[in-house]
Parts: structure tokens; sequence; C-alpha cells
């Protein structure tokens, strides 16, 4: 069977073969007239263009965020200025090659929220980091590859920044998550407790920071984005594989053999280094973590029967909730209580439990990716439909579908565009 292979956005997907049925016909011609899908990037493309912040309720630039609207940033904003924001991060990188959260001017600093991070190479802005997260070193290493592979630019990896290039700069941040963040008895990275891929732990009610009272743990997300970090960093660098293949096929491995619960088919929540912070008595393993999986799918850690579980589940969970979209967080959420931090405590409230357009969205790039053209389709409906609905693109949704958070939220914007143009390009090419 001959089969036609599409390269788009940095990924390759199957589109279609000899044999096209009428059902892909018609899927791919609702596709090509679905009037939303329009109206969609166009907004997308207009929140974009206004700046580099993770929304309107934030004022730093976050490399997470950053990440992820990469490529749609990249349509319409000048290239120069790109690559000034995403050098910033470098020049904040820490003398053990640690990667900063985030970075605003220093007349932006809110009193007590942060332990801000000082350059000399940077003498007007301030940087923090959430150091109870193990994401930025491997956000940063993503955002970079998608910047060079999309602009061609390789000339960008040998800037040099303060006696290292950025090549080499990126491959001491990796070194760091070796050397700082790794457990030699599971062979994976670590972190404070969080919920799925959040960035707030229970101990504490701001919750941000490492402390005393933080429970060590392993998860998917962080993990899995180390992961694609790895991938992105060889292909930018082939020279660097007999170093680095080694540790990404260890890594693999041990998510594998240890996170990945094959009995149930989903991924473990935590895997503490001593103890919980949650009661006796309570089962987390139970929880099945929606945005940690769609980053496992992107990492290729799942087979294709394992994808269409881990969907099934999903719009179970969200059936479930009542919720609108499969970006749901979680299912079931965490108990009340079981976050100091307010805006957690509450089950289906912010990370734990809300739905965020900014990983579904991931998980509808993944379905397409991977063959699932109706699925991604079906799925993706309730996502557009409430951008237009409310003008906008909200960083997170209750789930009765209420928008919550920044309104403007920009990584919502980049993954949603993504997901539509992923759809659209397998729809062109059937259509032809």
């Amino acid at each position: 069977m001959k089969t036609t292979i599409i390269l788009i956005l940095g990924f390759v997907f199957l589109a279609g073969c000899n044999t096209i049925s009428q059902e892909e016909k018609q899927l791919a011609h609702e596709i090509n007239s679905n009037e939303n899908f329009s109206l969609v990037k166009e907004k997308a493309k207009a929140v974009i263009a206004t700046g580099f912040s993770a929304g309107d309720g934030y004022g730093e630039i976050w490399i997470r965020d950053f990440n992820t609207f990469m490529e749609l940033t990249m349509d319409v904003n000048d290239h120069k200025i790109i690559t000034e924001k995403l050098l910033i991060f470098f020049n904040f990188q820490g003398d053990d090659g640690n990667i900063i959260d985030a970075y605003i001017p220093k007349e932006g600093m809110m009193a007590g929220a942060y332990e801000y991070i000082f350059s000399e190479l940077e003498p007007d802005l301030a940087a923090h980091k959430n150091t109870v997260e193990t994401d930025q070193e491997s956000s940063l290493i993503q955002g970079v590859y998608k910047y060079v592979t999309k602009s061609g630019q390789e000339d960008f990896l040998k800037i040099d920044i303060d006696g290292k290039t950025v090549a080499e700069r990126m491959e001491f941040a990796l070194e760091y998550l070796i050397n700082h963040r790794y457990n030699e008895e599971y062979g994976l990275i670590w972190g404070g407790t969080t919920a799925d891929w959040g960035d707030v732990q229970p101990e504490h009610e701001w919750g941000v920071f490492l402390t005393d009272d933080t429970h060590y743990t392993l998860d998917i997300y962080d993990n899995a984005m180390m992961v694609i970090a790895i991938k992105n960093f060889i292909e930018l660098l082939p020279e660097a594989a007999a170093k680095w293949s080694p540790v990404l096929k260890n890594v693999e491995a041990n998510i594998r053999a240890h996170l990945w619960d094959a009995e149930n088919m989903k991924f473990r929540p935590h895997i503490y280094l001593s103890d919980s912070p949650f009661p006796d008595g309570f089962n987390e393993d139970e929880i099945f973590y929606h945005g940690g999986t769609a980053v496992a799918i992107e990492a290729g850690l799942l087979s294709t029967e394992e994808i269409k579980v881990s969907l099934e589940t999903m719009i179970e969970n969200m059936h479930k909730t009542g919720a609108a979209t499969i970006g749901l967080t979680m299912y079931p959420a965490y108990p009340d209580g079981y976050f100091k931090n307010k805006i957690l405590s509450t089950p289906y409230t912010y990370q734990n439990g809300g739905d965020w357009t900014w990983f579904g969205g991931r998980m509808i790039q993944q379905l397409v990716i991977n063959g699932f053209i109706k699925e991604a389709y079906e799925q993706i409906l309730p996502f557009t439909d409430r951008a237009i609905a409310n003008d906008g693109f909200y960083e997170w949704y209750t789930i009765t579908n209420e928008p919550k958070g920044s309104a403007s939220y920009r990584g919502s914007a980049g993954v949603l565009y993504k997901a539509i143009l992923l759809l659209e390009a397998w729809a062109a090419e059937l259509e032809q």
C-alpha cells in the first residue's frame, strides 16, 4: 500500500493512501469547510501578535508557555525580536546549568511572591524559577528546536553567550537535569509533588518552591518533557547522539518500567522517593493524568493501541465530570483541602482538574499525528466552539465550561492554532 507522508511543523504523519474511503473524503470536506477554524486561527494570530507574555494576567515571559506558541509567534512577529526573547533565558542560566521559568522588567516585580534572580547580562530584568517543577530546561530546548527548524537559522546555535554558545548552553541545561535532578534508583528525573503538569505543591500556601516540607517524586510530565528535549537536541546536533542517545533510551525504558501501569493502561501519578503528602488511605493511583499522558504521546512513549485506550479514558472522564473537552487536567481531582494553595484546594479548579485548552490542544495534535483523524476532529470542536463563544483563549475553564484566568492565554492560542493546521494539512492532502 502506497502511503503519502506529510511533514508539517516538525512532525510527520500519515495523510492517506491509494484507497480513500467515502468517510475520509467527507471528513476532509468538513475540515476544509469549517468556518470556525479560519476564525479561530485569525483570533490566535491577533493574540500572539500583541506580545510574548503568558497572557493578559501575566507580566512575565514564561518559557513553558513561550515554547507552546513558538511556531505561531514566528508567523506573526519579527524573528529578530523572538531571537532576543529566547536568548534572555540563556542570559539568566545558572552556574549549574539550570534555566529560569520566567523574566519580567524589574519594575514589574511582585514583592514577596518570588525569590528573584538577577543577571549582569540583563540589568533591567528580574527572573524567577518555580523549583517544584522540572520542565524549564526541557521547555527551552524544545523552544529553540522549534525556532531553528522553522526558521532554518542554524547559526542561532552558534551565538556566544558569556563564553558558551547556545548549543553548549542547551547541553549544559540537559546536564543540569542529569547532575541535579536525576534519581539513580529509578533512572528518572524528580521534582516536588504537583497536580499532573502543574507547578504548585500541596504543602504550602504559595507552593512554587522546594521547602523542608516538600515530598519529592517522579512523574510522567517532567520525564516525557525531557525525552522530547533530548530528541530535539540530538536532531539539531547529530554529533551529540553518542553521548545522549544512551541517556534517552535509558529514560524511555525507565518510564515504561516504573511509571507506566500496563494493567490499567495509564501512567501512575507519582512515585514518591520517601512518602506521600496526602492522607493515609488515599489511593492516588486511581487518578488519570490527561496532560502528562498527552505529552508522553508526543514523546513517542505509547503505542497506537495505548493511545486509543488513553483517548477513550479521557472521553469517559470528560463525560463523568460534565467537562466540555478532553483538556480536563485529571480525573478524579484531588479532594477538597489536599492543596494548601486556595486556587487548587477545591476539586476541578485550576491545575486540580480544571479544563485547559493548553494541554487539550496538544492531545488533539497528537491524535492527528498518530492517525486518529476522525477522533481529533470530533474532539477539537468543543475547543474551537468556546474560543468563538468567548471571543478569545482563556487560561482554563471550569467543568461547567465557565472561562477563568487570563482571557488571552497565548499557550492556548498557540496549541489550538497548531492543531487546526495539522487537521487542515491532512484534509488538503486528501482532497488533492
